[in-house]
């Protein structure tokens, strides 16, 4: 894809690089939710180095295709969230984090803060890329929508209540779901909901080390129902 990108231009450092800066320029609001990313390929590019430019070229083109969309007021389908989830994955050799949620849902929005925390954010996303997509919206927000999500949603073992997530390969084939003895945990709030969301971590994330494990559990288990 690259090599056809690039067809019958100078593929010199220095002309990715500039490629490099010119997609970030255009892609930069509709991905500010990737602000770290940014941060640290912006880092990479300033000093000069082209291993990082071509890491992250292909990340862009992802996303260059889903703002080109014909009708940008509407949500992103699934399939194109999808997608970018599976370039970063790949890249970055993750696996990824799917949670289905919508704006009614409370618990939704308490395990997009727990996500969010920063203590959790930089420990969990060393193993994992996380997507949400919007499904079950009500009428007046029907437009936060991700068209297909609902679809994926049963493909995944939904709907069983929200949060529903999943565990995916970097090909965006599910590993492992949300689902113990045949029951959704959601936010994963009791001791079993807790293990099993430790269970889905380690099936997904095998490397993944026993202090970051720990620091996860430790911090769902510190949480209480409201």
């Amino acid at each position: 894809m690259l090599d056809l990108y690039f067809e019958g231009e100078s593929k010199s450092p220095e002309f990715l690089m500039r490629r490099f800066e010119d997609a970030w320029r255009v892609t930069g609001l509709f991905i500010a939710n990737q602000s770290s990313q940014i941060a640290s390929a912006l880092d990479q590019t300033a000093t000069g180095d082209y291993q990082a430019c071509m890491k992250y070229t292909a990340l862009i083109l992802a996303m260059l295709s889903v703002i080109t969309l014909p009708t940008q007021a509407d949500a992103p389908t699934a399939d194109q969230v999808l997608s970018l989830a599976k370039a970063r994955a790949t890249t970055e050799h993750k696996a990824i984090f799917l949670h289905f949620g919508a704006s009614w849902c409370g618990w939704c929005k308490r395990l997009d803060a727990f996500l969010d925390r920063p203590d959790i954010k930089p420990v969990f996303e060393k193993y994992f890329v996380p997507v949400k997509l919007v499904v079950q919206e009500n009428e007046k927000h029907k437009a936060l929508e991700n068209s297909g999500a609902d679809a994926l949603l049963k493909q995944l073992g939904g709907p069983s209540g929200l949060p529903y997530s999943a565990f995916l390969d970097t090909r965006g084939a599910l590993i492992v779901n949300s689902k113990l003895n045949g029951q959704n945990i959601g936010y994963p709030n009791q001791p079993e909901e807790i293990g099993w969301f430790v269970r889905m971590m380690k099936k997904a994330a095998p490397a993944m080390s026993d202090e970051d494990v720990k620091t996860i559990e430790t911090a769902l288990a510190s949480s209480k129902k409201t």
